[in-house]
């Protein structure tokens, strides 16, 4: 037989072969595909990228044994890989915790690494284990936070960050700490978020109402407690905005935080007959910032002017 005639027939028999050979099913397809990346990802003779890219192809939602789950953990505690591939390993895990009757098989283990990465030498791992446990309000997370805002040399993220992910599920420890930032801040922002946490509070009023008074305050935090005093205090408030109004060396985004105030939240038969009120806002309705005469305008619209 030429070697031409033979090339034929054995392609026509290869042919044959595969149309009598069973076909994969899709789900045996994809679990074959899913373990070769899993090889690929958790090999270390591959480079980053190359694992990276193989670890966003590992299925993990079907993974009711916990097998594939378990070595992407093995990848996220190991303190040896590169913490990118660490944080991508964090990434697929979360993405797979939605999956309740998948993860559970590997749930406590999760979470006793999730603990343990919260206190890695890595800043970024930290803080994003620590934001995982603080959403599921866990204990460990929680004391690890407070103990930072105490002890500056035990802290695992700023202080900012720690009031904010304590903001989750706020308790009493959180509340006192959040005063005590106020009281002697670390930074501007930390002060800020101390504020935030202390919003649902209402034993905070007075903090609020100090804070809103004060001109040399930031700005953001005057807002800030003026938000604050509007669901914690709203008659508070409407008596503190009627005096920022009046007051004429105050700061236009502060009157017209106000002024917005008394337009949706003011006893209407009151400020109807305010007269010497409305007389100031008809004066900063003719001079003053844009942002100020249209929360003027809105004001005299509602209650006459």
């Amino acid at each position: 037989m030429g070697a031409r005639k033979f090339k034929k027939a054995t392609a026509a028999k290869s042919s044959a072969a595969k149309s009598r050979a069973p076909e994969m099913p899709g789900n045996a397809v994809a679990g074959a595909m899913s373990s070769r990346a899993l090889s690929t990802a958790i090999s270390k003779r591959k480079t980053i990228p190359q694992r990276l890219d193989a670890l966003s192809k590992v299925s993990l939602g079907a993974d009711r044994g916990g097998d594939r789950l378990q070595a992407i953990l093995d990848v996220l505690r190991d303190v040896n890989e590169s913490v990118e591939l660490r944080l991508g390993a964090l990434q697929s895990l979360q993405a797979a915790s939605f999956s309740v009757a998948t993860f559970s098989a590997v749930q406590g283990a999760y979470q006793a690494v999730l603990r343990q990465v919260a206190q890695d030498t890595d800043p970024k791992l930290r803080e994003e284990a620590l934001d995982l446990l603080a959403t599921q309000k866990d204990g460990f997370a929680q004391k690890k936070l407070l103990e930072g805002l105490q002890d500056s040399t035990k802290a695992l993220v700023s202080p900012e960050k720690a009031l904010q992910l304590l903001g989750y599920d706020a308790h009493a420890a959180g509340l006192k700490a959040a005063r005590a930032i106020i009281e002697n801040p670390p930074n501007p922002v930390a002060k800020q978020e101390a504020l935030r946490l202390l919003a649902s509070d209402p034993s905070s009023v007075p903090i609020f109402e100090k804070t809103l008074l004060d001109k040399d305050e930031l700005r953001e935090n005057r807002q800030i407690s003026a938000s604050a005093l509007h669901s914690l205090a709203p008659e508070k408030m409407q008596d503190l905005a009627r005096n920022i109004v009046l007051d004429k060396g105050d700061y236009d985004d502060i009157k017209a935080t106000s002024l917005t105030a008394l337009s949706q939240f003011g006893d209407s038969p009151t400020l109807a007959v305010d007269k010497t009120l409305q007389k100031s806002v008809d004066r900063l309705k003719a001079k003053s910032s844009t942002m100020l005469q249209q929360s003027a305008g809105q004001f005299l619209s509602k209650y006459g002017g």
